[in-house]
């Protein structure tokens, strides 16, 4: 059976990016009533406009009403619901009981997706929101492959199961943590959080004031609350088989080239999943070439663990620039993101694009004139590329060993003894 991949959007560019590298749906936000406040987001201009933008390139949108709104906050959420139905969303992400029913009321053609913040773990919860009238369940992130075996068994059929795959993870249930809001004032069930699960915490006693003792696991690493990250791109073809209807990726907040190379990595684990082909290993390694913290394969075979070390991100890769156009021989007008020279090794990856090294022999400013270094973020110049790319494509390169920190996919003690 066919499966859709979600990815984020969490502003123009992002979008444009999920879409290029392979996205069947993405998700996104308008600037109120939705659970990233920190995502670039869309006014509501520009949510009309990317909706247009997506389903001109055959790709569904899933606008996020997830947010659990206070009393003041509801006067407007009607007209809100009424304008995403004229505009065309293909489904709403709900978790309040009180949106679901006034989506029901105020956007009846929209389907209504129960977000992963309704917490739904079981089978008699999914029942329940089908009865309500949904037509897609996300399902909480701390559910067994097994589990979600048997909900997906004992849900109607024309009941959609939606998880999780890829992306960060909250050290508290689903995300229903009042830890930020309490020492930063930043709400994070309302989109704001501070991420204070990943400080470094000291003890002080009473009679202590100012002396601090610090807080470690067995081995002298403090950071006792920081999650590891998702990765499940080496078990598509096991979702597959249980019958999930969707695979998303969570990161609305990160970065254009993270939606990118993320998506385009996990369509064509899709891909090869529905064609019974194993994966090419050059698209797992790609997963390892965003910003990400240690990995593991979260809930679906076991405790993940903690990463007590650090709360660090591992930035292996560090984008160089982006093509804005390349002819057919590779000659290619480019802006900068980071400095680099001629000389440096870089890598070339696209959408539809396999990853290609290659050295910068020539570098030109956007006049033609040679230049040795482009170093001004923002700068267009000119670059012959090892092949033709499509525009979105990315530059790249590494950072060097020391800085690249741990890549071995962490995963829970069931996982390890899988062959």
């Amino acid at each position: 059976m066919a499966v859709e991949l979600l990815a984020p959007a969490g502003d123009r560019e992002r979008l444009a990016a999920a879409v290029a590298y392979g996205a069947d749906a993405v998700y996104l936000a308008g600037s109120e009533y939705g659970m990233r406040a920190f995502a670039g987001n869309f006014d509501a201009q520009e949510l009309e406009r990317a909706i247009g933008y997506a389903h001109s390139r055959g790709v569904a949108v899933h606008v996020a009403v997830n947010a659990n709104p206070r009393n003041r906050e509801l006067a407007g959420l009607p007209e809100y619901l009424e304008r995403l139905q004229d505009w065309g969303a293909d489904a709403l992400i709900v978790g309040d009981p009180g949106v679901f029913a006034l989506a029901r009321r105020h956007a009846p053609g929209v389907r209504l997706h129960i977000s992963t913040q309704a917490g739904v773990t079981n089978y008699a919860a999914a029942r329940y929101w089908h009865d309500q009238g949904a037509g897609r369940v996300i399902l909480a992130r701390e559910l067994s492959l097994e589990e979600v075996a048997e909900l997906i068994a004992k849900v109607p059929r024309e009941l959609e199961v939606e998880a999780f795959v890829h992306g960060a993870m909250c050290v508290s249930w689903s995300g229903r943590c009042v830890l930020s809001n309490y020492m930063t004032g930043r709400d994070a069930t309302r989109g704001a959080c501070a991420q204070p699960c990943r400080y470094k915490y000291a003890l002080m006693e009473e009679q202590r004031p100012g002396e601090y003792f610090p807080v470690f696991e067995s081995g002298g690493e403090s950071f006792i609350l920081s999650s590891r990250d998702m990765c499940m791109i080496d078990h598509i073809p096991e979702l597959v088989d249980i019958g999930l209807a969707s695979l998303k990726i969570e990161g609305r907040a990160k970065s254009a080239y993270y939606a990118a190379i993320v998506t385009g990595a996990y369509r064509h684990a899709v891909d090869a999943a529905l064609a019974g082909e194993p994966l090419d290993p050059v698209w797992r390694d790609e997963v390892e070439k965003v910003s990400h913290r240690h990995y593991s394969t979260g809930f679906w075979f076991g405790q993940p663990g903690q990463y007590t070390q650090d709360a660090r991100y591992i930035r292996a890769w560090q984008v160089a620039a982006q093509v804005v156009s390349c002819d057919g021989a590779g000659a290619a007008l480019c802006v900068l993101n980071n400095k680099f020279r001629r000389g440096d090794a870089l890598e070339l990856v696209g959408p539809g694009l396999r990853p290609v090294a290659f050295r910068v022999e020539e570098l030109r400013d956007d006049q033609g004139q040679a230049v040795e270094e482009v170093h001004t973020p923002g700068v267009r110049f000119l670059l012959t590329l090892p092949c033709q790319a499509p525009p979105m494509s990315y530059l790249r390169r590494q950072e060097g060993p020391e800085r690249a920190g741990g890549h071995r996919l962490m995963a829970g003690p069931e996982d390890a003894a899988r062959p």
